[in-house]
């Protein structure tokens, strides 16, 4: 089973490929990264940017299933931004036909670490070792991003 992770922002998304052979749930990291668009373009053309990126990486891996973090409301003056961007996300993956879990952000790290306030650092480790990487994934969304897939799994 191949699963896409996703970490919605407008500036960056963070994305995280795996795959989970059947026999015995081993769980090997596939791909990761970010898309991320230019600050200068317009907030539409910004938009269209990660639809088309989103597109590539979709028909690349053909996911099984696309985990993406729910968004939780701060007061920030690029909550709007972020929401937009989540639901181009969410629109891309449904006209590709993937299943998609949202995954609010306590959960993921419930999942991951065991608590559900851990710090970033702490996702970092266990995504690690859950993945069995020798090295963290860069940057920090594209980490995030594979914590998110992880989870996707887990709640399967």
């Amino acid at each position: 089973m191949i699963i896409l992770g996703i970490d919605p922002g407008l500036a960056r998304v963070g994305f995280g490929v795996i795959d989970v052979s059947n026999n015995n749930n081993q769980i090997k990291m596939l791909d990761c990264g970010i898309i991320e668009t230019n600050k200068n373009r317009k907030e539409a053309e910004r938009m269209v940017e990660i639809a088309k990126d989103l597109r590539t990486l979709i028909r690349k891996w053909n996911p099984d299933l696309a985990a993406v973090e729910k968004f939780f409301f701060y007061k920030s003056s690029t909550t709007i931004s972020v929401v937009q961007a989540r639901g181009v996300l969410i629109m891309t993956l449904a006209r590709f036909k993937v299943p998609i879990v949202e995954l609010p952000p306590m959960q993921i790290k419930l999942a991951v670490t065991g608590y559900g306030k851990a710090s970033k650092q702490e996702v970092i480790e266990a995504v690690m070792r859950e993945l069995k990487l020798e090295s963290p994934p860069r940057p920090d969304d594209a980490a995030d991003a594979l914590a998110i897939a992880i989870t996707g799994f887990l709640q399967q």
